[in-house]
């Protein structure tokens, strides 16, 4: 039934959705002339909109976060990762922290709004082929995070659980942005659901699910090394979605 319904709602969605992105770029780009405060909030408002575009498909947003963070230290977030549309909301209900993420250098051209913030916004763009430009952007968004008190989210698994079901995570960008923000804290995000939206491909979009965004306690990173930092991260995140780690 979902996927029925979804053969109806789909194009609605997807006509508000890039109607939202082409009405953001022009915004986007005005903004930016008037300095990184207006152009942030010019991308606030556009991560708004393409989060509860989700109501066009008759799904539901839950973002939950009962942390008292600190807006003038640096946070490194880690979550699972299931679809795109992990991202607006992250964007939008974690706005106060600038959240900037680590993304494919592909992106940063031919998508309307989105490229424009991924090349102009301080985030890091990679190159998934050349390693050296990989370290040397995350080095960057590094110190950027470090001179303004910025955050960043890392993906680390590495790519999309495609079926909701978690990968091992990474350590390696982790290890980076922590290198250059000593202070910062590391603090999961558990994402649900949001591959069940892209469960029968991008057409038709899945329909009636429940979108959550869960913030998790920081882990603690004091006289622990990389690897227990990043599985303590990796074991909050399994225990809230009820995901033991692989045998």
């Amino acid at each position: 039934m979902k996927k029925l319904v979804g053969y109806v709602l789909t194009p609605i969605f997807y006509f508000f959705f890039s109607l939202t992105l082409l009405i953001f770029q022009p915004i986007q780009w005005i903004s930016y002339k008037f300095g990184y405060a207006a152009h942030k909030r010019s991308v606030d408002t556009l991560n708004f909109f393409l989060t509860y575009c989700q109501l066009f498909l008759g799904n539901s947003i839950t973002f939950t976060n009962e942390q008292e963070l600190p807006e003038n230290r640096p946070i490194i977030f880690i979550a699972n990762h299931q679809s795109m549309f992990d991202i607006p909301g992250i964007i939008w209900f974690m706005r106060k922290y600038h959240v900037k993420f680590i993304s494919k250098i592909e992106l940063t051209k031919g998508i309307p709004s989105i490229s424009f913030n991924l090349k102009y916004g301080g985030g890091a763009n990679i190159d998934r082929n050349d390693s050296k430009q990989a370290i040397g952007e995350i080095i960057k968004l590094g110190k950027r995070m470090h001179a303004n008190n910025w955050s960043a989210m890392i993906f680390a698994e590495g790519t999309r659980a495609k079926d909701g079901k978690m990968k091992r995570f990474h350590v390696g960008g982790v290890a980076t942005l922590l290198k250059f923000n000593p202070n910062a804290l590391v603090v999961p995000i558990a994402i649900e659901n949001s591959w069940k939206v892209v469960q029968y491909g991008m057409f038709p979009l899945s329909t009636g699910e429940s979108l959550k965004w869960t913030v998790l306690p920081p882990v603690a990173t004091e006289g622990q090394s990389l690897e227990e930092i990043t599985l303590a991260a990796e074991n909050a995140i399994r225990h809230k979605l009820q995901q033991p780690l692989p045998a």
